[in-house]
């Protein structure tokens, strides 16, 4: 079986979970991620202070419906989790229509879809529903229940710590707080559980942490109990979105020219991908890259948020992605952590004219071709490998892929014309 099709039945089974910010769905979501991988589960009380936010109550669902007074059930929790709002407070009686449409969401723009809608901060209850469904609601009054609870509970987050030969860690986050939602996020969700598993079982130089934890208020606590930790952190990526057809687009952190931009920006460039300014809107990244942390952390999407019109539907579901893209978002998230891996600045042996390739194997005995892309790398490499250019640096100036090059590096390293520079 594909990498690419494990990948999407990890999808499948998430994808019912209603999931929170908090509650037992998360709690579900990491059980199934601890099938897959040891990530430790952190539960961090109701209350607690980080930094201006306090982790919020505990909220889960059991069951919601409106109906009419005859007991025609119009709306029903059960059919699908995105029917009631998130963070809705428990409530059980009848209402008006007028009240009931002050607390009903659908999207006229598309009738057949659901609209995903939250209220985590703002004690409230809501309904969604497909608009083309609006014209069942022609009557004076309604019973309207949501049997959910609200009360002083914790926040859970899982973490794994694949360690490296260096205290310098790669941190990958992703958010799992959203309800049956395919792309946003369990393709997140899913690559990174399966990225995990491939570096957990070989050797690395950095050491990586894995945080699978509820978006904002997910990293505000994770950071609140780890600035220590964060210190550490010399490259990180934000992993969402993941799954749906549309081309790789990286945010930029704050800093714009760290090396987990330069990283990033190289891998996607061979893939027709596209590079975005930081702003500070969006998903986990901007609390990374807060002015207090200023982590070197960026964002790694296929669409970005807000970007496709499915993005918050109930049209983002199992359809929406694809074995095919969840493993190219898989391939290029081993990319470019084999790039942070292998890049090094190297010396040239032979740095007097080029040396004589053909003679070592290195080069085609025939010219008057167009120079393959291979051998061109070899030449870029020991024209730039001064100890001064890091494989990353010819990358960028060469515009061939990090991969080609940290091949060709290899090949001349066995030749014996090139060296790892004095300090990597």
């Amino acid at each position: 079986m594909s990498i690419g099709r494990r990948i999407y039945e990890l999808v499948e089974s998430l994808y019912p979970i209603c999931r929170s910010i908090t509650g037992d769905g998360v709690r579900r979501t990491l059980a199934l991620l601890r099938e897959q991988i040891p990530l430790d589960v952190h539960e961090v009380p109701s209350g607690t202070a980080v930094f201006d936010w306090h982790v919020p109550r505990e909220w889960n669902i059991r069951g919601a419906h409106v109906e009419t007074l005859d007991g025609e059930r119009l709306v029903d929790f059960a059919d699908h989790n995105l029917h009631v709002m998130g963070y809705s407070v428990p409530v059980d009686r009848i209402v008006s229509h007028d009240e009931l449409m002050r607390h009903l969401h659908t999207l006229p723009q598309r009738p057949d879809w659901i609209p995903y809608r939250t209220s985590y901060y703002t004690e409230d209850w809501g309904f969604c529903t497909r608009h083309r469904d609006f014209e069942r609601f022609r009557y004076e009054r309604y019973r309207v229940r949501i049997d959910a609870t609200l009360a002083p509970g914790s926040l859970s987050y899982g973490e794994l710590f694949v360690p490296g030969r260096t205290d310098r860690e790669f941190l990958i986050f992703t958010h799992v707080c959203h309800p049956s939602l395919g792309n946003d996020n369990l393709s997140g969700v899913a690559v990174t559980a399966f990225v995990a598993k491939a570096l957990s079982s070989r050797p690395n130089r950095y050491g990586y942490r894995f945080v699978w934890a509820p978006g904002t208020i997910g990293s505000i606590t994770w950071l609140s109990l780890n600035r220590d930790r964060a210190r550490r952190i010399e490259h990180g990526l934000v992993a969402a979105l993941l799954g749906d057809a549309g081309p790789f687009h990286y945010k930029q952190s704050r800093r714009r020219n760290a090396d987990i931009d330069r990283l990033a920006a190289s891998a996607i460039a061979s893939r027709g991908g596209h590079v975005l300014p930081f702003e500070p809107y969006g998903y986990d990244e901007r609390q990374f890259c807060s002015p207090g942390f200023d982590l070197p952390v960026g964002r790694l999407t296929r669409s970005p948020n807000g970007a496709y019109a499915e993005y918050h539907t109930s049209a983002d579901d199992l359809s929406f992605v694809s074995p095919d893209a969840l493993e190219r978002s898989y391939d290029l998230v081993l990319d470019i952590v084999d790039a942070a891996e292998h890049d090094r600045r190297y010396v040239n042996l032979a740095p007097h004219c080029e040396p004589q390739l053909g003679r070592r194997g290195l080069y085609r005995s025939k010219g008057g071709e167009t120079l393959p892309e291979r051998e061109l790398a070899l030449l870029w490499v020991l024209n730039l490998s001064d100890g001064g250019h890091s494989l990353l640096d010819i990358a960028e100036r060469s515009q061939l892929p990090f991969s080609v090059l940290r091949r060709a590096s290899e090949e001349l390293v066995e030749a014996r014309l090139l060296a790892v520079s004095a300090g990597e």
